[in-house]
């Protein structure tokens, strides 16, 4: 004789306190939910146009300096400490938790040209007009002590930037050379050139950290490693180099930011043609900072905007900008991946959200599913026209959507010239040259 027992658990059922919701019993069987695609193309566009009422980036804004912002610096240790030197050659040190300033120092005699970190997080280094480096311990001096370095370097020429390696007490600084120095010594240990003039940046592979990179004023980007005595490789494009940004996630992928309006991903095994071209900015790109994660930096511009891009996306999934703000010469993304900082012409630090819409402070755990629920929504439904439309669409200023339209025509003309020279031309006289191809002019090496 066979049996069926009913069996329940009432934990499946009944409430653990009068607090809780209700549960419901739900039968997933799609055959018994005809319309569930449709209700969640719905929910994925209410997702969606929520989200975009919800983006108010701006967090806050620091001020207090005199003059413009021309360098930042992350703590090395420390997530709500960044420090900022301007063009009067005044250094703030700012506590962003309570964002107040915690200690200013007139560093340098004109602008300072460069500041970094120690890796320990100690002391930190800065560069400017005056040809001097400087080492400044990070805690203020006792009361009534006169705030004074910790060590002076005179230089022969103006040195323009500085770096500090990640797990050694040596630091690179640029200038007519690209120069090593070691902290304890007044005088490098190892000096790099190429026939350049002069050199506008120098960063140190957070990865492979013997490595470093430099923008030149002749146009190259030139490679290096410490442990040889020459460097290593060069590449020419056709418009100078002002930034770049090693990628903290993957160790010969590097991204620089060009007076062409775009920014460039290079893998340094094969420096001939770029990774990615990224595009969107209507005037030159000043500075470029990846995210903890590798998966996306941010760009400053001329334009008086800034621009997020995912690393292998050719055009930016976000952009910022306010009435105030003027040209962005630097910028930096925080070590938690939350923020952005931002300083520019007219002596502000501006702190951004890293997610434009993400809503800041406690969550509680009905709020995240309810947020990890609609993002699944807007993946799933991301490449369907509306959902799509909304979702990238940014009001820009005037003068900026003016810009980005006369750009666009312009390459248009470009490219229905080249179509016509090549339709009333012998076929194979003239070469098709891809977008990438285009602004690599040679690689040296």
């Amino acid at each position: 004789m066979k049996v069926k027992v009913l069996c329940r658990n009432p934990d499946d059922y009944v409430r653990e306190t009068t607090r809780d919701i209700q549960r419901v019993p739900r039968n997933y069987d799609p055959t018994i939910h005809p319309f569930e695609v449709s209700r969640e193309y719905t929910r994925a566009l209410n997702a969606t146009k929520l989200e975009r009422i919800f983006a108010k980036p701006f967090v806050a804004s620091l001020d207090g300096h005199r003059d413009g912002i021309n360098c930042l610096a992350k703590h090395a240790k420390t997530l709500s400490v960044v420090l900022s030197g301007a063009c009067d050659g005044e250094v703030k040190i700012w506590n962003l938790s309570k964002r107040e300033c915690m200690r200013t120092i007139q560093a340098h005699e004109g602008f300072v040209r460069g500041i970094c970190s120690r890796f320990c997080g100690s002391s930190f280094f800065t560069v400017g007009d005056d040809k001097t480096v400087k080492q400044w311990n990070m805690e203020p001096p006792g009361r009534g002590l006169q705030e004074e370095p910790l060590n002076t370097i005179l230089g022969k020429a103006v040195y323009t930037g500085i770096d500090h390696h990640q797990t050694e007490g040596t630091f690179a600084t640029c200038g007519q050379t690209v120069d090593i120095w070691d902290e304890q010594r007044s005088s490098p240990i190892r000096s790099f050139s190429w026939g350049v003039d002069s050199f506008s940046c120098v960063r140190y592979n957070p990865v492979e950290t013997e490595l470093l990179a430099s923008c030149a004023s002749d146009r190259s980007i030139i490679l290096y490693d410490m442990r040889e005595s020459a460097p290593l490789k060069k590449i020419i494009m056709q418009l100078r180099s002002n930034t770049l940004c090693w990628n903290p996630m993957e160790a010969y992928n590097f991204t620089c930011s060009n007076e062409d309006y775009n920014l460039y991903t290079y893998d340094m095994r094969r420096l001939d043609v770029p990774v990615t071209v990224h595009m969107d900015h209507v005037s030159a790109v000043l500075d470029v900072d990846y995210s903890p994660t590798g998966k996306e930096f941010v760009s400053a511009s001329f334009d008086k905007t800034i621009r997020i891009f995912p690393k292998n996306s050719g055009h930016s999934r976000e952009v910022y900008h306010t009435k105030r703000m003027q040209h962005v010469i630097c910028v930096k993304w925080s070590a938690d991946n939350k923020y952005i900082l931002s300083g520019s012409d007219e002596m502000n630090i501006r702190l951004w959200k890293a997610n434009a819409s993400e809503k800041l402070g406690l969550l509680t755990p009905r709020e995240k599913a309810a947020l990890n629920y609609n993002q699944k929504l807007r993946d799933k439904f991301q490449h369907h026209p509306q959902v799509r439309r909304i979702a990238r669409h940014r009001h820009l200023p005037r003068d900026l959507f003016k810009q980005k339209r006369e750009l666009r025509e312009m390459k248009e003309a470009r490219r229905r010239k080249a179509q016509n020279v090549r339709k009333h031309s012998k076929p194979g006289s003239v070469p098709l040259v891809t977008e990438k191809e285009k602004h690599v002019v040679s690689v040296v090496e």
